[in-house]
């Protein structure tokens, strides 16, 4: 019989039991906490710690733990609802759609130049609304365009996959890993954002030119592509009539989410916005661009819902996420935990106590496919361990949302990878091992990103 991965959801569940299990066999302990007047975030005393009398969770407050778990995190799962909500109107405007079909048209002839624009063009939208799922929609045309410029269906596939996961890995804006981390965090809401993007460019460059040196050698030389061997498959393909043309209603719908954008990086920076703000110009962008996108009201309302639908699964998983702290909390052992952690890590120079919790967070990515749910997870705990480590709570953020991307590059559980593979006809075993370098230099860089984080103080704290 052929093993299964779990599902996300299943495995989840499976670590509330554990964490149940663990209960009863890891001594109870606490620390006192306080709060830090200049900054309002609560700190763990590090000299505090001392063991208590054992309160083991019982079979009951197992299942209790998701219902308090969604409780606890509320106010995170409703800003996804929220955020990709607004998405979905956007996108149902079609300004997107045809925005790319518009520069597909007029840079057919600079191959290169438009391969590259859709690089970048896709990083952004990862960077700022954390694209992903919706990214499903446009691998047909990337597909198109780039067997039509005499490549493969792997750099069709790449330029817009890849991009996108650059631009959310690397968090910029995104509200659903850095976002939800900085508020778990009880960070600034996006602070740290100059020191981000300077790798985010590392990063968009790393993979620029991985892709476009494979692309490269499948132009000049069809049969060194890594799919040569296979017959040529169209059904993926799109009818180029079928895009729509880019109208001046397309334009100002774009022009409405700049500002908006524009308004909310004013807002977060110079009005200290937090999460309830983006959330509400989030909303407002979503209304003003189905309005101006000539949705009507009725319209809008639908393609809210289906964006709010649509990212039901990431916004479930942070609240079944928090059950697993939930139970940690109620048997009194993740302080028992962040004490060892603390303890062992403060053992090592910074740097190695960090880029350990990158290589921590990178692995347990395999089992929590996202980026919301593994913030829930595992912030609660890191963010107590990095202050009694000496690494500041920006560094152990930016640890948590390299590795929530890395092995989603490659990683068989990401069900967004498997359902662009499908669709590209691209198999996975084939991927694998032409992404595999790409993972290990993102690895890298991810190290060199931390390490230097750790050697700047990165901060503000």
């Amino acid at each position: 019989m052929k093993f299964k991965v779990p599902h996300v959801y299943a495995l989840l569940f499976i670590v509330i039991i554990g964490a149940a299990i663990l209960t009863y066999i890891i001594p109870a302990g606490e620390y006192d906490r306080f709060t830090d007047e200049e900054t309002g975030r609560t700190l763990v005393d590090p000299e505090s710690f001392r063991f208590v009398d054992p309160e083991p969770v019982g079979f009951l407050d197992i299942f209790e733990a998701v219902q308090l778990g969604m409780i606890d995190a509320a106010n995170i799962v409703f800003f996804i609802f929220i955020v990709g909500g607004a998405f979905g109107i956007i996108a149902g405007t079609g300004a997107i759609d045809a925005g790319l079909g518009a520069a597909v048209r007029k840079l057919s002839n600079k191959d290169k130049v438009l391969l590259i624009g859709i690089i970048v063009l896709f990083s952004i939208g990862g960077g700022t609304f954390g694209m992903a799922e919706e990214t499903l929609v446009f691998i047909p045309i990337g597909v198109m365009l780039a067997k039509r410029l005499g490549y493969d269906a792997m750099v069709g596939l790449a330029v817009v996959s890849l991009g996108a996961r650059v631009g959310f890995g690397s968090g910029l804006l995104n509200p659903f890993n850095v976002g939800v981390a900085h508020e778990i965090a009880e960070l600034p809401m996006f602070s740290g954002l100059q020191f981000r993007i300077f790798w985010y460019l590392i990063f968009l460059l790393v993979t620029i030119v991985f892709i476009m040196r494979y692309a490269a050698r499948v132009k000049a030389d069809p049969s060194r592509s890594a799919l040569a061997d296979m017959e040529d498959n169209d059904e993926y393909e799109v009818d180029e009539s079928k895009i729509p043309e880019f109208t001046n209603t397309h334009v100002a719908v774009l022009v409405a989410i700049v500002v908006g954008f524009a308004i909310l990086i004013y807002g977060v920076f110079a009005l200290g916005w937090y999460i309830n703000e983006i959330a509400a110009i989030f909303l407002a962008m979503g209304v003003i661009a189905g309005l101006i996108g000539k949705l009507g009201i009725n319209g809008t309302a639908r393609s809210f819902v289906k964006g709010a639908r649509d990212i039901t699964f990431g916004a479930l998983i942070v609240g079944l996420a928090r059950g697993i702290l939930v139970v940690l909390e109620q048997g009194l052992i993740i302080d028992t935990i962040i004490y060892a952690g603390g303890t062992w890590l403060a053992v090592f120079p910074a740097a190695i106590a960090a880029n350990g919790m990158l290589v921590f967070q990178t692995l347990l990515n395999v089992l929590i496919p996202s980026g919301s749910g593994q913030a829930a997870a595992t912030m609660p705990i890191m963010t107590p361990i990095s202050d009694i480590a000496g690494i500041t709570r920006q560094t152990a953020v930016l640890a948590y949302h390299y590795g929530d991307t890395i092995t989603n590059l490659i990683s068989p559980t990401v069900g967004t990878l498997m359902a662009s593979l499908a669709i590209a006809n691209v198999p996975f075993a084939r991927y694998a091992k032409w992404v595999f370098p790409l993972v290990l230099l993102w690895l890298v860089v991810g190290m060199a990103a931390v390490t230097s984080a750790v050697v700047i103080g990165y901060g503000p704290f």
